[in-house]
C-alpha cells in the first residue's frame, strides 16, 4: 500500500509540474465542517487556521489552529470562539494569520451573526501559534483583513484588504503603523453597482500596489485596482479577464518578481462539459499583474474546492491551503521554479 501511494504521488507530480507535496492538515476533527483557511510562516514554522463547526454560520463555529512540527501537522486546537462579547455565543468567520517582520504572530477573525453584521477581533501569539493572547475587539468601523493576509510595506506599515457586505459589496483598505494597535481606513474604492469584496495584494516596484477582488456576479470576473502611492489612493476597479464564480481568491508576489494567483477559473453556469463554480481550483502566474498564464490545476472534480490562502516561505517554496469539500483543509506545496505556464485558449483553461 505504501508503495502504491508513493507511485501515485510521483505520477501526480509528473502530471502537474511544480507540485512538491499534497496532504490534509488533519484526518479527524471535533467538527464536521470547515472553511476559510489561512496560513503563515512564523519564526517557529508554518501555522494554519480555519473556522470549523456544525455548519457555516452556526453559533458553535470557532477558529481552529494547527502547527507544523518536524514536517507533521499538530491536531486541530481551538483558538477562539464567539463568546467574548457577552452571554450570547456568535459564530466565528474568516481567520487571517499574519507574521509581521517584527513582533508576534497575528490572528485576525470576525465574530457576528452574518457577514453583514460581523465585527473584527485580534489575538496574538509569541510562540508560533502554540498559545494565544486574550482577544481584543478592533475599533468600530475596522474589520481587519476580511479574508486574505495583509502586506507589510517597506516603511513597516501593515496594509489590510477589507470589505463590507451590509450596503452592497464594497472594498476598503485598513492601515496600521504600530503593529496592529491602531488603524486608519481608506475607501470604499468601488460603488455599490460594481460589487466586489475580499481583496488580495500584489506588490510591484516603485511602491505600486495592486489588489485582486472577488466578484459578486457568479458569471463575472476577478476585479483589479492599482495604487501608485503605496496604498494611499486607489484607481477604479477593472476586469483582469480571469473568470470568477463568486468565490474567494488569494495571491502572492514571488521573490523572483512574478505574481501568483490561486482561484477558481470557472463561472457558475459554464458551457456544457466545463467545470462549474467551485469544482476546479487553479494557479495562474503573471510577470506584470496584467497578463496571466495557466500554471496548475489543484483540483478538478465534483465538490467544493475553494477559499485558498497562499504564501511563499523562507525556503522559496509556495504553500497553499484551501477548503476541500467543506470536510477538511488541504495543504499543497509548490516549487514555483518548476511551473510550466501556458497561454489560455480563448479564455478557457488549456487542456
Amino acid at each position: 500500500m505504501i508503495l502504491e501511494i508513493a507511485l501515485a504521488l510521483i505520477t501526480a507530480q509528473d502530471a502537474r509540474p511544480g507540485i512538491v507535496r499534497e496532504e490534509f492538515l488533519y484526518e479527524e476533527a471535533p467538527f464536521p465542517e470547515c472553511h476559510a483557511s489561512t496560513i503563515a510562516e512564523a519564526k517557529e514554522g508554518l501555522v494554519a487556521a480555519w473556522f470549523g463547526g456544525t455548519r457555516e454560520g452556526n453559533p458553535d463555529v470557532g477558529i481552529w489552529v494547527a502547527r507544523q512540527e518536524n514536517g507533521r501537522w499538530s491536531k486541530p486546537a481551538g483558538a477562539a470562539d464567539g463568546t467574548e462579547d457577552g452571554p450570547k455565543r456568535y459564530p466565528c468567520w474568516n481567520p487571517v494569520l499574519f507574521q509581521p517582520r517584527e513582533g508576534p504572530l497575528l490572528l485576525f477573525y470576525k465574530v457576528g451573526p452574518n457577514p453583514g453584521a460581523w465585527w473584527g477581533r485580534l489575538k496574538t501569539s509569541g510562540d508560533g501559534g502554540r498559545t494565544w493572547s486574550a482577544s481584543r475587539r478592533l475599533p468600530e468601523g475596522i474589520l481587519g483583513p476580511i479574508k486574505n493576509k495583509p502586506v507589510q510595506l517597506a516603511g513597516g506599515d501593515i496594509l489590510s484588504g477589507s470589505s463590507t457586505e451590509h450596503d452592497g459589496w464594497r472594498v476598503h483598505l485598513e492601515r496600521s503603523a504600530d503593529g496592529g494597535l491602531t488603524w486608519t481606513k481608506t475607501g470604499p474604492i468601488n460603488e455599490k453597482d460594481r460589487g466586489a469584496i475580499q481583496p488580495c495584494f500584489l506588490v510591484h516596484p516603485g511602491g505600486r500596489l495592486q489588489i485582486l477582488c472577488r466578484d459578486r456576479n457568479g458569471n463575472g470576473n476577478v476585479w483589479t485596482s492599482w495604487s501608485e502611492d503605496g496604498g494611499a489612493t486607489w484607481g477604479g476597479l477593472a476586469s483582469t479577464g480571469l473568470p470568477n464564480p463568486n468565490s474567494g481568491t488569494d495571491s502572492v508576489t514571488l521573490r523572483d518578481g512574478r505574481h501568483l494567483l490561486v482561484y477558481n477559473h470557472t463561472v457558475r453556469k459554464p458551457p456544457a462539459g466545463q467545470p462549474a463554480g467551485r469544482e476546479m481550483l487553479n494557479v495562474a502566474v503573471s510577470g506584470d499583474g496584467r497578463t496571466w498564464k495557466a500554471a496548475l490545476v489543484l483540483e478538478r472534480s465534483a465538490g467544493e474546492y475553494s477559499y485558498p490562502a497562499v504564501i511563499q516561505a523562507r525556503d522559496g517554496l509556495v504553500h497553499a491551503t484551501y477548503t476541500w469539500k467543506r470536510r477538511r483543509v488541504k495543504h499543497v506545496v509548490i516549487d514555483p521554479a518548476k511551473l510550466q505556464p501556458r497561454d489560455f485558449a480563448g479564455g478557457k483553461w488549456p487542456e
